[in-house]
């Protein structure tokens, strides 16, 4: 080993290398968890606060930019990436690190199913993720999944169902097929209690929960239950739906409810034969609504054929398969999502603890 490449001079070189989502340095955050050397290789492993970061390939660009600009000796640069995905200090759920609400104001623009996919392309990302089907009257998570299991207790706790590596938990799974829930909101509110603190979800990094379209008691109850890390606001880019989704956010901001972007669905269509894009719904409405509102945008999801057929069969993880052509713009979506929490949450540890003198 060459004298000057030890692992005090590696780790003096990463100085001032910064998380670019966090803005932080990446020894003041910790995320430097082991350093080897091998000759003039260097092998780094970073502990990144998301397994979903969109941002990895950046940070080991820098990496090995500050190694090799001001470590002569080195040639080699490796950095092997795990992650951990850090809670609020706020407690949410047991074993639940974040939990976020995905509304929309109304019916009608995939709310449900960017819930699901979303949960799905978390999972695939390496994400511990569980998910709630929290729209009581209409739920549709278990078609959407494919469910036709129910759920079992297990001293007196509700074990959820399992869909390919994800708790899940629906009032689909309790009432018969096509049978309607006519509840007034103090029977709603008990449900919710029920199916987040009855029911044994684990440990999860991220419990997804799909909300019902509407901005009253569900809300309402799961902003009283839970300290959610906050919601994700779904459109199209009408302006009806533009509308109601600023209804949405306006309902959560009086429930002090983190917005944690928006998302813009059914975008654009893109041919499958030819590739020509349609913007059937107009396009750009929900990217103009999160800039006026201050909101993050999140992303743009097109209109799909799979997504429709896969929806309807249950099968909608096949749409993260090699090579599909919505894998890309979900998966992005998710580690927009991760990002971003990933931001509140260090953002919210460095607050000051207030010493209550008694």
């Amino acid at each position: 080993m060459s004298q000057s490449l030890t692992r005090e001079a590696v780790l003096e070189a990463l100085r001032g290398v910064k998380d670019p989502e966090l803005g932080r340095d990446l020894l003041e955050l910790g995320m430097v968890k082991d350093v080897n050397i091998d000759g003039p290789d260097v092998e780094l492993v970073v502990e990144l606060t998301t397994p979903a970061c969109p941002l990895k390939g950046q940070i080991e660009r820098d990496i090995t930019a500050a190694l090799k600009t001001k470590l002569p000796a080195v040639q080699g640069v490796r950095v092997q990436f795990t992650a951990q995905v850090r809670g609020m200090q706020r407690g949410q759920l047991e074993g639940v690190k974040h939990a976020i609400a995905v509304g929309s104001g109304k019916g009608g623009v995939g709310k449900s199913t960017i819930a699901v996919t979303v949960a799905l392309a978390l999972h695939r990302h390496g994400a511990r993720v569980g998910l709630l089907d929290a729209d009581i009257y209409g739920p549709s998570v278990p078609v959407l999944l494919g469910i036709k299991d129910r759920p079992t207790v297990v001293q007196q706790r509700i074990q959820p169902v399992e869909a390919g590596g994800i708790p899940v938990m629906s009032m689909g799974f309790l009432i018969p097929e096509h049978e309607a829930v006519i509840w007034r909101g103090p029977m709603l509110h008990g449900a919710i209690q029920q199916f987040l603190h009855n029911v044994d979800w684990g440990e999860l990094d991220y419990l997804i929960i799909d909300l019902p379209p509407t901005t009253g008691d569900v809300p309402l109850s799961l902003a009283q239950l839970l300290p959610l890390t906050g919601a994700v606001v779904v459109c199209t880019p009408q302006d009806v739906a533009l509308a109601d989704a600023l209804r949405a956010i306006t309902a959560f901001r009086k429930l002090k409810i983190e917005l944690l972007g928006i998302v813009e669905n059914m975008s654009y269509f893109l041919c499958p034969h030819c590739g020509e894009r349609t913007e059937i719904f107009g396009t750009g409405g929900a990217r103009q609504l999160a800039d006026s509102q201050d909101v993050p945008f999140l992303g743009a999801v097109p209109v799909n054929l799979d997504l429709r057929r896969l929806g309807d069969a249950g099968k909608l993880d096949e749409l993260f398969r090699d090579g599909h052509p919505m894998r890309e713009p979900l998966m992005e979506l998710a580690g927009q999502l991760a990002a971003r929490i990933s931001v509140l949450s260090d953002r919210q540890q460095r607050l000051p603890k207030l010493e209550i003198i008694g």
